[in-house]
Parts: structure tokens; sequence; C-alpha cells
């Protein structure tokens, strides 16, 4: 697989830190932005010259909900074929509906181990993975 360039939309620093940490660790070349309130994406995404593989997007971002902005993101026809990968603490089964009815590619509750995390990169991977075989000609 060749680099992955990924949007991870996090206002945590730790949390910040244990994905770019588990990634290195996974052996994944990849590139990672880093945007920490929810109302950045859009204009992030609308000034950019290639999009990301994937968007990892918290719910609880300040500024704007997570949930408003997978909601932009996949109403958008210039951004709606990006997959998003939910990564919140929520284990709320109605955010899980609303996120997925929303056009989520997945949802997952952040883990609280490395090992938890490594399963996390693992599912991210799966779904990059995915929707660069749907996409291949």
């Amino acid at each position: 697989m060749n680099k992955l360039n990924i949007l991870l939309v996090e206002d945590d620093q730790d949390d910040i830190e244990l994905m770019q940490d588990t990634l290195k660790d996974s052996r994944v070349d990849f590139m990672m932005e880093v945007i920490k309130q929810g109302d950045k994406v859009i204009p992030y995404l609308e000034m950019g010259k290639n999009f990301p593989d994937v968007i990892l997007l918290d719910l609880n971002l300040p500024k704007m909900h997570g949930k408003e902005v997978l909601e932009r993101v996949k109403s958008s026809p210039d951004f709606q074929k990006i997959p998003v990968v939910i990564l919140t603490t929520s284990s709320a089964k109605e955010d899980q509906q609303h996120c997925l009815k929303a056009g989520a590619n997945k949802f997952l509750t952040k883990p609280s181990t490395i090992a938890g995390f490594q399963e996390t990169v693992a599912a991210i991977l799966e779904v990059i993975e995915g929707h660069r075989a749907a996409q291949a000609p």
C-alpha cells in the first residue's frame, strides 16, 4: 500500500500522539494532518489539492460537533467519496446509528489500551483498502 494521507480531526493531544505512535508501530507509511476544531474541516478540504485517503473524526469537538462535520462532508459532491471513520469515546447506539446513516464508513469507540489501538488501526486500514478496491477501474 502506498503512503496514506490521513486527516485526523481530534482535539485531544494524547489521542493524536497515540494514533501517530500506533500507526508507526504498525509500520504504516503515512502522512497525517491534524485539525482540532470541527469548523476547520470543510475549509481545509476546500483548499486541498489532494484529498485524504481517510478522515478519522472525533464527535466531541470544539466549534462544531463531529456529527455536523460528517453531514457536511457527506453532503458535498466534492468530498462525499472520502471514507470517514468515526473515532470517539461514545459507545451510544444512537450516535453509532446516526453516524452510519449519515454516511460514515465505520464507527469505532476509542480503545483504552495499546492493543485496542492496534485493532483500531487495523480496522481503519481495512476501510481504506476496501475503498481503494471499490474505486479501482
